[in-house]
């Protein structure tokens, strides 16, 4: 009788549980897996212990460490984000340890307080070629290239949410512009990848036509060309018929119940000349800034397309780089291992082809390779980016926990999944609170480096003010470790200038800016 009442006292609490489970909105998991999904939490919660003393220490995990997850989670959640008791890196040794030098004494410093500052890009874009809708991005920080089907639509709504709360822009992936990204109302930066979904006549070509009309019915903000992504440089995709959904077929403009077929190169154009006729052709049909996108290979595209754009006849607005990291997308384990050059080196070599002939301060550099984890977006604008562009640390903030199951279609979290009981789960509001919520974290942590160092802004942070760990107790800045020559990676003066008017319009500057 005891032990039946007992059973009966179980199942009630379960119940009860259950039915809170299946009716809060703040975690996909739990709305997912009721009562059992309480499970990860509580793992999650005495993990630290299980790593000290039987698993793996915290930051032994790969792609994103636990500390590095946690960051964000905390950052998404408005929790506080510190780490105590030092840190348990072994900062002497560790080769690629970077260490940000900071200064004594500065003439002006950001506010580093302020919550809701959006971080200005320092470059306009589209401005040095004379786009008719140019514009001064108002976040340093937006949301990469993520496309509908890779990810759910209240994934792709809860992005976008997060992006116009937190100032931001938010990039479509080149799946095309779904409805789940303009719910949220965020500017939008269009891509348009080899298959032209969004932008392609019936036999997959590209349709200019189709393209403005787009354009037209969507905040718009630029339009970036993908000719590669660090997952899979130089691979071409599939979508098999199965998972092409009426929805699919209609944003990207093909046939259902057929495979949908992502070339491994563009059809438009096949060459730096003919990519440029590209480029400056949607820009005078669109008046919108056009860049590209791409992982690093080969440098023979990079020194031609640099030296095509030297007498300023044509031109990319923006360049787009990623690393060979991998990122968002699903690819086979030698693309996502080793295929194109690591961001920080791939980024590097592009950023001093363009110096070499005093191009930089004409075109924007985007970082997009983990850069949304304070310290590597410190190195990105180090080395010459103007904005960073975030992924998957983007994912995590709206639910992500690194379950590596993009590909199959079983993300229990409902971030990467068509699955509609499993994105089911995944509330945008709540979600979109918690992605602004970590763009502006990022942001301001990139602030209170910058006034570490004693400048106004991330972008006047310079290859010299972080080294890097180069075997015991030795190291050496940026500059040398990447072959940097003086004044690489940093603003022209006209540019520095103009950004401290911009972030620090009542100050008034008696020290030369940190162009050195």
């Amino acid at each position: 009788m005891k032990m039946t009442t007992l059973l009966g006292g179980v199942a009630v609490a379960a119940g009860v549980v259950a039915a809170r489970d299946l009716t809060q909105r703040k975690h996909a998991i739990l709305r997912n897996f009721p009562v059992i999904g309480h499970a990860r939490y509580l793992m999650e919660k005495i993990g630290p212990e299980l790593r000290q003393y039987i698993v793996a220490d915290n930051d032994e995990e790969r792609p994103f460490s636990r500390d590095q997850r946690r960051w964000v989670y905390a950052s998404a959640k408005e929790q506080n984000n510190y780490f105590g008791f030092g840190t348990d890196n072994d900062i002497e040794h560790v080769q690629g340890h970077i260490h940000i030098k900071h200064r004594t004494f500065a003439d002006s410093l950001p506010d580093d307080h302020d919550r809701a500052a959006k971080l200005p890009s320092a470059k306009v874009l589209g401005g040095p070629r004379g786009r008719a809708k140019a514009f001064r991005p108002e976040s340093v920080v937006n949301i990469s290239a993520m496309s509908f089907g890779s990810l759910s639509g209240p994934a792709i709504k809860a992005l976008n949410l997060g992006a116009r709360r937190a100032g931001a822009m938010h990039n479509t992936g080149e799946g095309g512009i779904s409805p789940y990204h303009l719910e949220g109302g965020a500017d939008l930066v269009m891509q348009i990848g080899t298959a032209y979904f969004g932008c392609r006549n019936a036999d997959g070509t590209f349709s200019i036509d189709r393209l403005k009309e787009r354009v037209a019915t969507a905040p718009v903000k630029a339009i970036e060309i993908k000719l590669s992504q660090g997952a899979k440089p130089g691979l071409g995709g599939l979508l098999p018929a199965a998972k092409v959904t009426p929805e699919i077929a209609e944003i990207r403009g093909i046939e259902l119940g057929k495979d949908c077929v992502s070339p491994s190169r563009h059809s438009a154009f096949h060459d730096v000349d003919s990519m440029l006729d590209f480029v400056e052709m949607i820009a005078a049909e669109t008046g919108l800034p056009v860049g590209i996108k791409s992982a690093v290979g080969e440098m023979e595209f990079w020194q031609e397309l640099a030296g095509k754009m030297r007498s300023g006849e044509r031109g990319v607005d923006f360049i787009t780089v990623d690393g060979g990291e991998g990122g968002t997308g699903a690819a086979p384990l030698i693309f996502s291992d080793a295929v194109a050059m690591p961001y920080r080196i791939g980024f590097s070599r592009v950023y001093g082809t363009f110096a070499e002939l005093g191009l930089t301060d004409s075109v924007t550099f985007i970082g997009s390779a983990k850069v949304g984890l304070p310290e590597n977006a410190a190195v990105a604008f180090a080395l010459g980016a103007d904005m960073v562009n975030v992924g998957r640390e983007a994912m995590m903030s709206i639910g992500c926990i690194q379950a590596q199951k993009c590909h199959d279609d079983t993300c229990p979290t409902g971030v990467a999944t068509q699955s509609k009981w499993l994105s089911g789960g995944l509330d945008p509001q709540d979600k979109g609170d918690r992605c602004a919520s970590y763009l502006r974290t990022l942001r301001r942590e990139l602030t209170k480096v910058s006034a570490a160092v004693g400048v106004a802004h991330p972008g006047l942070i310079t290859p010299h003010d972080i080294e890097v760990m180069n075997g015991d107790y030795e190291s050496r800045t940026l500059a040398g470790v990447y072959g940097y020559k003086d004044h690489w990676g940093a603003l022209g003066p006209d540019l520095a200038r103009e950004l401290l008017a911009v972030v620090q319009p009542h100050h008034t500057f008696n020290e030369k800016p940190n162009t050195a």
